[in-house]
């Protein structure tokens, strides 16, 4: 059988298609073999650059346990030192530092050994750190300090720790104040009540996080949102024009909603979408009966005289010359 329009054979064809077939996939391979030839020369010379660094350095260094020493001083993952000191493992902390860990190794991300304390509670481990040099004020990458660990995790004890080796309370991370920390802490109102007691900023509001009584709103913190509110917060002040009353209702406790109406919370004020408190309460709830009960003609008039005593208010009251009942009373006490 012929191939029309040349007089070859059939079989004549499929040799030319097998062989032209064949130079294809031995071009192909060449290319390829040239491509994994050049990869391997790259990665062999980058092996040898490799080992003349480290070879370099263990010469500085003297031995391979310096070496790791060096290398934990600058930049390190987490170390044994991180571990115990998260842990609470003070003796294994001890020996590590004894060993010649430097107290102030870090991790990638900026984390130091009393970081790593605090953030677990662990006074003994937070104290002997400091006691040995470690950096009250060290920040993280994200804007952490031992000082905010501390109130992450609720210990007081930490925090007065810190606070002694006079750590600063104000921060310029937007999400890492401390304050606002403290004040997500449900039942842990300690950690809160000392920032007050060194000056924290009551109604400091931040962007897209808002006041630490919106903070604490937000949480359901009903301690925190007492403590912040007998302290002196501004209780119309939350996150721009969402009140804490409006995170309150969102959050779901009627406790904290009481609170707040009883401190003179706006039940009228709209938020970004143009909605009441009211509206954003579920139907039937308990939250939406809070809002509902009219407030009795005493607390009208103490909001009146809180209104008009200003900001100082706390400090006014107990100088007026009024019964101490009456006082008691203006003061929520």
């Amino acid at each position: 059988m012929l191939l029309k329009g040349t007089g070859k054979p059939l079989l004549y064809a499929n040799s030319c298609m097998k062989l032209s077939l064949f130079l294809k996939l031995d071009s192909h391979a060449r290319q390829l073999d040239v491509t994994v030839v050049f990869c391997f020369l790259v990665f062999s010379k980058c092996l040898a650059l490799l080992y003349v660094v480290f070879v370099f350095v263990l010469s500085e260094c003297g031995n391979i346990t310096n070496l790791i020493l060096c290398v934990s001083d600058f930049w390190s993952d987490r170390t044994p030192l991180h571990e115990a000191a998260f842990q609470g493992r003070l003796l294994h902390l001890r020996a590590l530092i004894a060993q010649g860990f430097h107290v102030d190794t870090v991790t990638m991300d900026g984390v130091t050994p009393l970081h790593e304390a605090c953030l677990g509670g662990r006074y003994a481990c937070a104290k002997f750190l400091l006691d040995n040099g470690a950096n009250a004020m060290a920040v993280s990458t994200d804007g952490a300090t031992p000082l905010f660990n501390s109130c992450s995790s609720g210990s007081a004890a930490c925090l007065k720790l810190i606070l002694q080796h006079s750590a600063s309370i104000h921060t310029t991370y937007q999400l890492a104040s401390p304050i606002h920390e403290a004040a997500k802490k449900g039942t842990q109102r300690e950690c809160l009540e000392l920032l007050l007691a060194h000056g924290a900023q009551i109604d400091l509001e931040l962007p897209d996080v808002g006041t630490p009584l919106y903070s604490a709103c937000m949480s359901r913190a009903a301690a925190c949102v007492e403590v912040l509110l007998y302290s002196g917060a501004d209780v119309q002040i939350g996150c721009g024009p969402d009140s804490p009353l409006h995170a309150a209702v969102l959050g779901g406790g009627a406790d904290v909603v009481h609170l707040l109406l009883d401190f003179g919370a706006d039940g009228c004020r709209r938020n970004a979408e143009a909605k009441t408190p009211l509206d954003l309460s579920k139907p039937n709830s308990s939250v939406r009966a809070a809002l509902l009960s009219p407030c009795s003609l005493s607390q009208l008039c103490r909001l009146r005289i809180r209104r008009s005593l200003g900001k100082s208010r706390l400090h006014r009251a107990s100088s007026l010359f009024v019964p101490h009942s009456i006082k008691d009373f203006l003061l929520y006490q």
